[in-house]
C-alpha cells in the first residue's frame, strides 16, 4: 500500500512490530480484531516476524536467524489461531539434549557423553554413567520441576495483579481488581505444600537446587545451562534457579518441557500467525519503520509516524518494542514525566549473547559419539552442550564477560535444524546455530570491531573442532551476532533476547516497572505489548493475549 493510501486510513489499533518476536504484534492485533477493533500491524524490517524469522544468508541456506527453538507459544494461542491450520509445522525432538565430553576413551572407546531425551528408563541409563545415585534421583527431580512449572500456568496467562485498582479509583474498579487475584490463588492452590519449594527455586542460585539433587558434574553443568540461557548470570547467582524454571514451563504438541524445530525456520511460526491475522481482517505492513508515536495536546496517543513522514492514526498503539525503545526513542520526552524516564534508563538490558549462523558442506561428527557416511545420528537433532562438562567452566566463562571480555571458553549450545528439516539447505549440507555465551555488549570500554567478531567466532569454532574434528573445513559460510549486532538488526535493546533480564526485580508486579506491571503507559492510549511485559521474554502469546484483554476492558470502560 502506498504511503498516501495508508495515511488515509484510520485504525481504532496500531501494533509495533520488528522485535522479539513481530509474530507477537500479529496475534495481539488478531486478539483486537476479534474484540472489535480494527488493527494494523506495522513491521520495520522487510521480513515479518521480528526475531522470530527464517533469512537466507548464503545461496540455499535459511536460517532462524535470530531465535531458533520454539517451545513457550501458549497452547491456547496455538489453539485460538488455528496455527497447524496456516501452515505452522513443527519437528519434534527426541533426544532433546547431548553434552560430549573432552576427555581420553578408555581402552580405545569413544570419550563419554551425556544424552537427555522424553524416555526416563533410557535417561537413567546415560546418567549412570556418571553416578548411579544421580540416575536414580533424575525422575523425581523432573517431576519436582514439572509439578513447579504446572503451578505457574495461571500466572502465565493473566495479567498481573491490579495493586492500583485496590488502592484508589470506583468500587467498580475496586471489584474488577479482586478478580485479577485469582490466577495467584490457582497458583497457590496448585502448590499446596511446594509452596516453599517454588520460593527457594525462584530465588536460589540454580547450583544450590542442583546440589541438593545430584552430584556428577556433567548432567549439573548440562542443566545448569538452562539456568543461565540468555542471562548474564552464574550457576551459582540468586535468581538463576528462576531462568531454569522458566525454560521448563514451555510445550509443543502438548508435550511439556519440549522444544520443537519450526519447518522453513523460526519465520514459519510468524508466517502462521500472519496468515490467522490477514484471515480476520487485520492488515500487515512490512518496512514501515516508527520514529515517533503521535501524542495529542490531550496528553492521548493518536497514532504513530513513519520515518518517511507518513502519519498513521489510531485509538490505540501497542508496542512490541523494548520499553527503552518504546519510552526513550519513540515517544515524545516532553509528554513523560522526568521521574518516568529516570526509571525507565534503569532498566537492565544486559546480555551475554552471540548468535553465529554457520552452513556447512558436511554434517559434524563427533568424536563422543561418532557416525559413519556422514548420517546423522540421533543426539543430532537435539541442544548440543559444548563446554558443558563442569560447573567451573561455566563459572569462568561469566567472570572474563563480566570484566569485559569475550570467554576464552565460551559455553556453546550448537543446534542442527536441517537434520530434520530438509528444507533448510542443499543436499548433504547443512545449517548450524552457535548459541554462545559468554561475551560482553562493550569489550573493555570500547565498542566490537569486526576483527573482534572474527576472533570470537574462531574461539568457538576452535572449541567446537575438538569435539567434532574437521568441522572447521566444513565451513562455507558464517554469520556472527554480537550483543550489538542483536540490538541494531532485531531491536534488542542490549541485545537482550527477553527485552530486559529476567532477573527478580523484573518478573511479574515490578517487568518492566512496577509503573508499567498491567501493560499501560503513562500515556493514555499506548500500551506494551512484547516481551518485556509480563510474564517475559520467550513466551509467546501471553503478553500480547493480555495486552490485548486490557486494551479492550479499557475502551469498554470509556
Amino acid at each position: 500500500m502506498a504511503p498516501a493510501a495508508l495515511a488515509n486510513r484510520w485504525w481504532r489499533a496500531v501494533t509495533l512490530a520488528g522485535t522479539v518476536t513481530g509474530s507477537r504484534s500479529s496475534h495481539t492485533a488478531t486478539y483486537l480484531q476479534k474484540g472489535g477493533l480494527q488493527a494494523a500491524v506495522l513491521e520495520r524490517r522487510h521480513v515479518l516476524g521480528g526475531a522470530a524469522v527464517s533469512e537466507e544468508i548464503f545461496p540455499g541456506f535459511r536460517f532462524s536467524r535470530c531465535s531458533y527453538l520454539l517451545s513457550l507459544l501458549r497452547p491456547h494461542i496455538y489453539r485460538d489461531l488455528e496455527l497447524k491450520k496456516h501452515g505452522l509445522k513443527v519437528y519434534m525432538r527426541d533426544p532433546h539434549a547431548f553434552t560430549p565430553m573432552l576427555e581420553e576413551g578408555v581402552r580405545g572407546a569413544p570419550p563419554r557423553s551425556l544424552t537427555l531425551g522424553s524416555d526416563l528408563a533410557t535417561n537413567q541409563m546415560e546418567i549412570s554413567k556418571f553416578s548411579q545415585k544421580d540416575a536414580k534421583a533424575y525422575p523425581e527431580f523432573v517431576a519436582h520441576l514439572e509439578r513447579l512449572a504446572d503451578a505457574m500456568n495461571p500466572l502465565l496467562d493473566a495479567p498481573p495483579v491490579d495493586i492500583p485498582g485496590f488502592t484508589s479509583g470506583s468500587l467498580r474498579r475496586r471489584v474488577a481488581a479482586a478478580k485479577t487475584l485469582m490466577p495467584i490463588f490457582k497458583c497457590g492452590l496448585k502448590l499446596g505444600k511446594n509452596l516453599p519449594d517454588f520460593y527457594e527455586i525462584i530465588t536460589a542460585p540454580i547450583m544450590k537446587i542442583l546440589t541438593q539433587w545430584f552430584d556428577s558434574e556433567p548432567l549439573k553443568a548440562t542443566l545448569a545451562t538452562d539456568g543461565v540461557i540468555g542471562a548474564m548470570t552464574s550457576p551459582s547467582n540468586p535468581g538463576s534457579g528462576y531462568v531454569l524454571l522458566h525454560h521448563v514451563m514451555g510445550e509443543v504438541e502438548k508435550e511439556k518441557g519440549a522444544w520443537g524445530y519450526v519447518e522453513g525456520g523460526m519465520g514459519g511460526v510468524s508466517q502462521a500467525i500472519a496468515s490467522a491475522a490477514r484471515s480476520y481482517g487485520v492488515d500487515i505492513f512490512t518496512e514501515k519503520d516508527v520514529s515517533q508515536i503521535l501524542v495529542g495536546s490531550d496528553g492521548d496517543a493518536k497514532g504513530v509516524v513513519l520515518k518517511d513522514g507518513t502519519e498513521i492514526h489510531s485509538k490505540v498503539v501497542l508496542s512490541n518494542a523494548t520499553p527503552y525503545i518504546t519510552f526513550k526513542n519513540l515517544t515524545p520526552q516532553s509528554a513523560l514525566s522526568s521521574e518516568f524516564i529516570k526509571a525507565v534508563d534503569q532498566i537492565d538490558y544486559t546480555s551475554p549473547v552471540t548468535k553465529i549462523n554457520v552452513a556447512v558442506d558436511k554434517l559434524p561428527n563427533f568424536l563422543a559419539s561418532p557416525t559413519p557416511g556422514d548420517k546423522p545420528g540421533p543426539h543430532h537433532q537435539c541442544s548440543i552442550h559444548l563446554n558443558c562438562e563442569s560447573v567451573d567452566v561455566l563459572e569462568t566463562a561469566y567472570k572474563e564477560a563480566k570484566n569485559e571480555r569475550p570467554s576464552a571458553r565460551p559455553m556453546v549450545e550448537m543446534t542442527i535444524p536441517s537434520v530434520l528439516d530438509p528444507t533448510l539447505a542443499p543436499p548433504g549440507c547443512h545449517v548450524v546455530s552457535l548459541f554462545t555465551q559468554f561475551t560482553p555488549y562493550y569489550i573493555e570500554g570500547r565498542e566490537w570491531t569486526d576483527q573482534d567478531r572474527e576472533a570470537f567466532a574462531d574461539t568457538v569454532f576452535d572449541w567446537v573442532e575438538q569435539y567434532a574434528p574437521g568441522f572447521k573445513k566444513s565451513v562455507v559460510g558464517r554469520d556472527i551476532l554480537a550483543p550489538p549486532d542483536l540490538e541494531r538488526i532485531f531491536g534488542l535493546t542490549g541485545g537482550n533476547i527477553f527485552h530486559g533480564s529476567m532477573s527478580l526485580d523484573q518478573l511479574y508486579l515490578t517487568r518492566p516497572l512496577p509503573s508499567l506491571a498491567d501493560y499501560r503507559s503513562p500515556i493514555k492510549g499506548l500500551y506494551l505489548c512484547g516481551s518485556g511485559c509480563h510474564p517475559g521474554g520467550g513466551v509467546m502469546g501471553s503478553p500480547g493475549w493480555n495486552a490485548a484483554l486490557t486494551v479492550i476492558a479499557d475502551l469498554k470502560r470509556r
